[in-house]
């Protein structure tokens, strides 16, 4: 056991091999800018430029490559369009990378729009097909730069009511911080650099409410290469939705949400402490647990006399129930980072041969095999897939974008390649200094 502030923390004692099990069973954002609506289409400019982050109390801010924006998030509603323009205002390359944004060929990085280069424009149109959380940032191209870059959210909601009485979003990131306070940017050696973790862009937060009153709080793993668990202590978290797709809803093992670097939760969360009391929201990064923000109950007068009943499932986004694994195309990937075909972004050419090529509306299952000597996240592009038993005759009840594979083990994963156009898989090592690395299949 490991006290933190005085509590006995059970989450503390999760161990890396806890934290990869966890993933099997079991999330946005700082400053975004606004919305704005012409012509019955939402329009967002992201303008790539220098900015900067308080992430030492009374000392200077230290500078990151970040996006510029006044809004605190993005949120728009399924079956809306929304034109995208990156703005490029950084003396490198940038590609703007996406997570849970399915079926849209015309917004892959590298495979469909090459990188924008200084002094840029680039101007697309994404259809909003899904709700969910989704996340979008500059990482795909950020190993080695002479900054890191933080991730920023797109929140897309349901056309149905949802049973709660506030919408919260928590986007936990990592920073790595030299003697100087420069930030250094993954991909290279973090030797004697300080970890810093920052929630929704700031090392205090508290997220307020009253008693008996129903959180969604869509929980995201920002860090850019750590496996997490997060636990609000003294609370149930219900999970209704991972990586942006609804889910079977159930209760987070052992109260603790585990998440891959880019995976995405969204959970219920009733209040059940007392009017003026706090609870510690806890960060566990695989070492140790550690206070991340605050969940606080203010002194007003509960929200209702009891809490709500359970609320059920939200609504599907529309994936197939079922998938024919009989007649599946099967393909086998290594992701210890090895194999030649695993390229660096910065590398990435569309003229190399794909990974695999497979038929619009077949069944696709990749065996996903890590013999490196850490986990491995695997993260697929324009598709959402199940976890398959471990016997392969079943899936779990969720859909995901984004797995962690531990070193040493295989795993597979199925999904419908609905979608046609040419997509990329990325592979990231779990330790700062190891490279990204992508491939890409086709869908015809």
């Amino acid at each position: 056991m490991v006290r933190i502030n005085g509590m006995t923390q059970r989450i503390s004692q999760l161990n890396r091999r806890e934290l990869m099990a966890g993933l099997g069973a079991a999330v946005l954002a700082p400053a975004t800018p606004p919305i704005v609506v012409a012509q019955g289409r939402a329009s967002l400019t992201l303008r790539a430029k220098a900015g900067a982050v308080a992430l030492r109390p009374g000392q200077p801010d230290t500078p990151i490559w970040s996006f510029q924006g006044s809004s605190p998030e993005v949120r728009l509603k399924r079956g809306e369009e929304l034109e995208v323009t990156l703005l490029n205002e950084l003396p490198l390359p940038v590609g703007l990378n996406w997570h849970g944004l399915d079926g849209v060929p015309n917004a892959e990085p590298l495979a469909a729009r090459a990188s924008l280069g200084p002094g840029g424009k680039d101007v697309f149109v994404v259809p909003l097909r899904c709700a969910g959380t989704m996340m979008c940032d500059l990482r795909l191209l950020g190993d080695g730069q002479a900054r890191p870059s933080p991730a920023r959210a797109l929140i897309v909601g349901e056309s149905e009511p949802v049973a709660v009485d506030r919408d919260e979003v928590l986007l936990i990131e990592d920073w790595r911080l030299r003697a100087d306070g420069t930030a250094i940017a993954p991909g290279v050696d973090a030797k004697d650099a300080m970890a810093v973790y920052t929630a929704n862009g700031l090392t205090t937060l508290d997220i307020t409410g009253r008693t008996h009153e129903r959180l969604r709080i869509r929980f995201i793993n920002g860090f850019q290469r750590n496996v997490i668990a997060i636990k609000i202590e003294g609370h149930e978290i219900r999970v209704m939705a991972l990586d942006g797709q609804p889910c079977e809803p159930f209760q987070a093992r052992g109260g603790a949400l585990v998440l891959a670097p880019g995976a995405r939760a969204d959970a219920f969360v009733d209040l059940v402490a007392s009017p003026g009391s706090t609870s510690a929201i806890l960060l566990h990064d695989g070492t140790a647990a550690r206070p991340i923000a605050r969940l606080v109950t203010s002194s007003e007068p509960p929200r209702r006399e009891r809490p709500l009943p359970t609320a059920p499932a939200l609504a599907s986004n529309g994936l197939p129930a079922r998938l024919d694994l009989k007649g599946s195309l099967r393909i086998e990937l290594k992701l210890d980072g090895r194999q030649t075909d695993w390229v660096k972004p910065v590398n990435f050419a569309n003229s190399t041969a794909p990974a695999f090529r497979a038929r619009a509306g077949r069944t696709v299952v990749l065996a996903l095999t890590n013999r490196g000597d850490v986990p491995a996240v695997f993260h697929l592009h324009g598709h959402h897939f199940r976890l398959l038993d471990r016997l392969d005759d079943g899936w779990k009840p969720f859909w995901l974008d984004t797995l962690a594979v531990d070193s040493g083990s295989t795993e597979h994963i199925a999904f419908a390649a609905d979608s046609a156009g040419r997509w990329l898989m990325e592979m990231i090592p779990t330790h700062w200094a190891a490279p990204r690395l992508v491939r890409w299949y086709s869908v015809d």
